[in-house]
Order: C-alpha cells, then sequence, then structure tokens
C-alpha cells in the first residue's frame, strides 16, 4: 500500500529540529549533507553544511525534512498539520508535552466530541502538530 510521509522545509535549522523530533519520538536519525552530494560542486561553500535531506524512521513511519528552501524562500503558515495518531492516552500526553516544549499548546488536550483525545501545538520551529488517540480505534 502506498504510504504518504510529511516532508518538512526548513531554513538552516534542520538538523536541530530533526535531532528534536527525535528526542520526542526516538527512531533513527540519517542525514546527508550538500557537501556529500553529487550537487557539492554547483553550490556555494556556505551551503556544503546544509542538509540536503533528513529522515527520522521510526517503525513504519517517517518524518523527512530539508535545508533546501525554495529561490522564492519559505511561507510557514496553517496550511498544513502533521497528524499524528497515537497508540495509548500515555503515548499522547508525552508527545503533546514534549513537542510543546519551546512552542505553544493552541489546543489543550481532551476529549473531544467525536470521542478521541485530541490536542494541538505549534511547536518551536512553527509547524503544526495535531495529535489524536481514539480508544474506540484501537479496539
Amino acid at each position: 500500500m502506498s504510504q504518504i510521509n510529511s516532508y518538512l522545509t526548513f531554513d538552516g535549522n534542520c538538523r536541530e529540529a530533526m535531532t528534536f523530533y527525535q528526542k520526542c519520538f526516538g527512531g533513527k536519525l540519517f542525514f546527508q549533507t550538500v557537501g556529500e552530494s553529487s550537487i557539492a560542486k554547483e553550490m556555494s561553500a556556505e551551503m556544503k553544511n546544509s542538509i540536503l535531506h533528513g529522515s527520522l524512521v521510526i517503525g513504519e513511519l517517517k518524518l523527512l525534512a530539508s535545508d533546501m528552501t525554495p529561490n522564492v524562500g519559505l511561507t510557514r503558515g496553517n496550511t498544513l498539520s502533521i497528524f499524528l495518531e497515537c497508540r495509548s492516552a500515555e503515548e499522547i500526553e508525552e508527545y503533546y508535552e514534549k513537542l510543546s516544549s519551546g512552542g505553544k499548546k493552541e489546543f489543550p488536550l481532551e476529549k473531544t466530541f467525536w470521542g478521541a483525545l485530541f490536542g494541538v501545538i505549534t511547536d518551536k520551529f512553527g509547524f503544526h502538530w495535531m495529535l489524536n488517540y481514539d480508544e474506540e480505534v484501537k479496539k
């Protein structure tokens, strides 16, 4: 079956952000810098340490990222959220606290009208996370 992954673009702090997410979730973290790639000779010296591609792999979950901003620059808004479906109440509480460190709790972790435990945060890098735990789905 096909899989959809989130791909985050940073402006020079990809390594810091992905290391933060690894501390939140665990998993294996991989980076390829511009300097380690075949495009290194085409890039400026200050770009050599930038992350061309990074991935955090936690089981079947992959969070992908890069420092390679488009020529028009980055525009962050509320048009993208990372939806994290949690496996337990304990897990959602743990991730909610870890991800909100240095960020902002937008919607408190609480039981919703659709029966799930749900909360929304914006992390310290400006990314929106929607955390959900639906006990009925897990049965």
